[in-house]
């Protein structure tokens, strides 16, 4: 039997669509749902193994993408969001009936400041931009999925086009260095112009 990772990609990756121009999330609450419209495209989709982000019942990974934070607005039923860790670095609320994680912005200084993560299964609309890669694949370990498994969990993922990844992919952690390094740059500069005029 195939090994199950996620329900949306367990039977293919559907594409993405140009029309697709921003949508609604939805939480799993049959009545007063929590509704957050994302204008725009999503970023950076990928399968996510670690044991923060929320998954469906039953899935190994979630989906996991990114849009700009000033993007993103919750338009019904926000008093049901909280924060599930306010000392994490992304600020996931979830629904407190259903659990989902609805939006997570990131707002502290970080390479990801500025952008909010969002689980785009929950879109009630298609076309959103597909996974292209899956980190953190050996988290899911910590979650509970067997070790003696992983090299299947590992075959699946590259049968459906997703390179696994025990971190972030290649591009993502390029540009977490290249912000940590011009950020270094900065802050040595701005102490010796300040050792300069003191």
């Amino acid at each position: 039997m195939t090994i199950q990772l996620h329900p949306a990609i367990d039977n293919g990756i559907a594409p993405e669509s140009q029309e697709f121009l921003g949508g609604t999330l939805v939480c799993a609450c049959p009545d007063r749902p929590v509704r957050v419209r994302i204008e725009g495209q999503i970023a950076h989709n990928h399968a996510c193994g670690c044991t923060k982000c929320w998954k469906p019942e039953g899935a190994l990974f979630s989906i996991v993408a990114v849009a700009p934070t000033d993007k993103v607005t919750v338009i019904e039923n926000g008093d049901k969001l909280q924060v599930v860790d306010s000392s994490a670095l992304i600020q996931r609320h979830a629904c407190t009936e259903c659990g989902v994680h609805m939006h997570g912005p990131v707002e502290r200084e970080h390479p990801f400041q500025g952008l909010t993560f969002v689980h785009p299964e929950r879109f009630e609309e298609q076309g959103w931009a597909p996974p292209g890669f899956a980190a953190f694949v050996s988290s899911i370990i910590e979650a509970g999925a067997d070790p003696s498994r992983m090299d299947e969990v590992r075959t699946r993922l590259r049968e459906l086009g997703l390179e696994p990844y025990d971190s972030l992919n290649p591009a993502l952690m390029d540009y977490i260095a290249t912000w940590t390094v011009e950020h270094r740059t900065k802050a040595a500069a701005e102490k010796a112009a300040e050792v300069a005029g003191g």
